[in-house]
């Protein structure tokens, strides 16, 4: 379970904690699990070839994510927590072992799709492990430095969220890079157009592109390499091939959100022109935009929601913690609760 890697660097959580067998689940719902690496796509949409042997398709539903861009030199000197399990146990393991020294944390984007970023995790591990040094009485022997070549990080949230979180940035004794584009990791810390920021531990989550397996594919793509997609969440000049999730890429505001709460709308629209086809129904539902986010901070957090009518952002509070907590249990269960049948 993703979304809560935020909490291993701090100990809130073990690895083991988020790993969730499926195979009851599978049972329960009548699903055959093809275990098989995606090689590629073919027959437009029809045809998935796999490690393990092709799959041929009536309908296709494409949920398989989408990676980190890599390409900066030195990208290997920093850690992409979002990236595994094992990568944010690296991070816990790594801040354990420092006596004191600069963390710096950031994040970028795709520069031909600025909204495939992934840059609330890093807000979260930047603050909850703020909160987790001084827990520990530790604080003072670090500094902490957030980097971005933005001079408004995060805008897709709205400018009372972007102020929000660097004044929250201020309060905390973090200190702030930003407006400069970088340009390399070294060992030692992060250098941008601007100069060198020190770091003893960089923490970094490049931008999104499409999946890997795209290559060699005939699926149509957008500029930043995703699956083009409509509002339906149809595979553009498909038929009854969607996508949801961070693999595509679709229309509509630049603040669009392509993961969480967007997925799960993508997800039902999908599902619902999906069950339309099969009925011999008009396919015609359409997803809406809706960005629903908490920052968590390990003891309290921020709360953002935007649509196209409203930008409201909840300043800090206990509740929003235990609301994350909440969700992540809602998620979970609809799992663990499968018991496999005789």
């Amino acid at each position: 379970y993703l979304p809560s890697l935020i909490w291993i660097p701090t100990g809130l959580r073990q690895p083991e904690d988020l790993v969730v067998p499926l195979a009851g689940f599978f049972q329960r719902h009548g699903v055959t699990w093809h275990q098989g690496t995606v090689e590629r796509v073919e027959a437009q949409g029809h045809r998935v070839i796999t490690s393990t042997g092709p799959l041929e398709t009536d309908t296709l539903v494409i949920a398989s994510g989408g990676r980190f861009l890599r390409g900066l030199p030195g990208i290997e000197h920093a850690v992409i927590p979002c990236a595994s399990l094992e990568a944010a146990e690296t991070l816990r393991q790594r801040v354990a072992a420092l006596d004191g020294g600069t963390l710096a944390f950031g994040f970028s984007t795709n520069p031909a799709e600025p909204n495939a970023v992934r840059g609330g995790p890093v807000f979260e591990f930047l603050f909850g492990l703020e909160t987790h040094l001084r827990r520990e009485g530790r604080r003072d022997r670090f500094k902490l430095v957030f980097f971005n070549p933005s001079t408004e990080p995060a805008r897709r949230l709205g400018p009372k969220a972007v102020q929000g979180l660097l004044r929250e940035m201020q309060r905390r004794g973090i200190e702030t890079h930003l407006g400069h584009p970088l340009v390399r990791f070294d060992p030692d810390g992060v250098v941008t157009a601007k100069g060198t920021v020190p770091a003893d531990l960089t923490v970094f989550l490049p931008g999104l592109t499409g999946p890997a397996w795209l290559q060699g594919s005939d699926l149509p793509r957008s500029p930043g390499g995703f699956i083009a997609a409509d509002a339906g969440c149809r595979v553009m000049g498909l038929e009854d091939v969607y996508v949801i999730g961070d693999a595509g890429s679709y229309p509509g505001p630049s603040w669009l959100a392509r993961q969480a709460h967007q997925a799960d709308l993508n997800a039902r629209t999908a599902a619902r022109n999906l069950a339309s086809t099969l009925a011999g129904r008009p396919a015609n539902a359409t997803f809406t935009p809706e960005l629903v986010c908490i920052i968590d901070m390990l003891d309290k957090g921020i709360m953002v929601f935007r649509n196209g009518r409203f930008k409201i952002t909840l300043p800090r509070s206990r509740v929003f913690h235990w609301m994350k907590e909440a969700f992540e249990r809602h998620y979970l269960k609809t799992y663990r609760k499968t018991v496999l049948l005789p």
